[in-house]
């Protein structure tokens, strides 16, 4: 299984073949969400391109996360959305049920570059027959921890569930109350409690054939459990205590920055980002993922990470796919941006990226692809765990729970009628 994952990433390939395009002056305007290391990574990218391509001007068009889908979604409904635009997996289910949101892809085969991608990694982005994205990279959720924190409250980083428990007492009195073993956001709450429920249950949190909750009242009462033994142990801080730093990246403020933050659950591509942020960024260390006694799947979510779609409205659908094939499969569009959007899943990018020394065995982008390729993982990643309004209620959730306005059993009994509504129209 590893052997085939590294293959999948380091195969060998040629980016696609020059191709006609127009000779008159073009804008192309190109959308993205990220931090600073990826925003100045990319705008380099793009002053390569517009050198290579001088008839070609990219208007970049950048913000952080926050906000980005609503922008959008506001957009689109308008018909003034981007040319080329970073995009989300999940996004697929919500703005292409049928594969007529975005341009579809086949029909660039040549300029784009679709020969780089697995047929496997083009079938993630696949609606309809229509290929609606690039998908650049592969992405799965692990645990990451600053060995230096923990390491100062001598405590040996985790390696199961129970472990994560326990260090929370020691971290408060050793090191105080504003040390925590581990944050949770928004969405990694989430993700993480789905984790440990289906190591236990085999049940995937959303049943496709239904368009219902597949768990019980019993598995969420199950889950909201686990995270209030977390929060209680003191190994993760509670919903207030998050809110408190105010809406933004997590790993952008002052107790992740200052290493009071000791670990969290998050993307394997926001690695550069969340190690750069640190003092020593070699401190931030992938730790093992806990897997709860008996299990026979990790219930880890593993999916397509960011993917790079053409709008259909776009009046420069060619140039456009020079674009995202210039940033994806050659050499001055790839190395700028290096590991910022995580390995590409394109052939020739992630060679480039080997033949420059910046894509390495043991790099932690590529070994939390090979750490999770070598736990039992077949569960099915569900795209409305990620849905906007379905995190939003499981957040509330959660908050009610830590505010003390309602109880385990009342948060659950809440969730589940109102997630059923959610899921009955998103799913239609």
């Amino acid at each position: 299984m590893k052997k085939s994952a590294l293959f999948l990433l380091a195969c060998c390939g040629f980016g696609a073949m020059p191709i006609a395009h127009s000779a008159d002056q073009v804008e192309l305007r190109f959308a993205w969400w990220g931090g600073k290391a990826r925003n100045q990574a990319t705008l380099k990218a793009l002053d390569a391109f517009e050198a290579k391509y001088p008839n070609i001007k990219v208007k970049a068009e950048y913000t952080g996360w926050d906000g980005f889908y609503s922008r959008l979604t506001t957009q689109i409904n308008s018909n003034t959305e981007a040319d080329v635009i970073q995009t989300n997996w999940n996004w697929l289910t919500l703005l292409s049920k049928t594969g007529d949101g975005f341009y579809d892809l086949n029909k660039l085969r040549q300029p784009i570059g679709l020969d780089q991608y697995s047929p496997a990694a083009l079938a993630s982005t696949t609606v309809n027959g229509k290929i609606n994205a690039i998908p650049i990279s592969a992405n799965v959720m692990l645990f990451y921890y600053n060995a230096a924190t923990w390491q100062k409250a001598g405590v040996p980083l985790p390696k199961s569930w129970d472990d994560l428990l326990k260090a929370g007492p020691v971290f408060k009195e050793k090191l105080g109350d504003s040390y925590y073993p581990l944050i949770l956001t928004e969405q990694d709450s989430l993700l993480l409690l789905n984790s440990w429920v289906y190591q236990g249950n085999q049940k995937p949190m959303v049943d496709e054939k239904t368009r219902k909750l597949g768990w019980n009242h019993d598995d969420l009462v199950q889950a909201f459990t686990f995270y209030r033994q977390l929060v209680t142990a003191h190994a993760v801080p509670d919903a207030r205590t998050m809110a408190s730093y105010g809406k933004g990246v997590a790993y952008e403020m002052k107790p992740w920055i200052n290493g009071e933050w000791g670990g969290i659950y998050n993307w394997n591509v926001l690695y550069t980002a969340e190690s750069q942020n640190l003092s020593h960024p070699d401190d931030l260390v992938m730790g093992d993922y806990p897997m709860r006694e008996g299990a026979k799947d990790a219930g880890q979510f593993n999916k397509t990470a960011l993917m790079l779609s053409i709008s259909k409205n776009t009046r420069h659908p060619q140039e456009a796919a020079l674009l995202i094939n210039f940033l994806m499969s050659e050499k001055e569009g790839v190395v700028p941006v290096g590991l910022e959007r995580g390995v590409p899943l394109s052939k020739a990018g992630a060679q480039i990226l080997r033949d420059a020394g910046l894509l390495k065995e043991d790099d932690p982008v590529l070994t939390g692809l090979t750490q999770s390729a070598s736990l039992p993982n077949h569960a099915k990643a569900l795209p409305y765990l990620e849905d906007p309004q379905f995190t939003a209620l499981f957040l509330a959730a959660l908050q009610s729970i830590d505010y003390g306005k309602a109880t385990v059993d009342q948060a659950a009994t809440r969730f589940e009628e109102q997630a059923n509504r959610i899921l009955r129209r998103i799913m239609r």
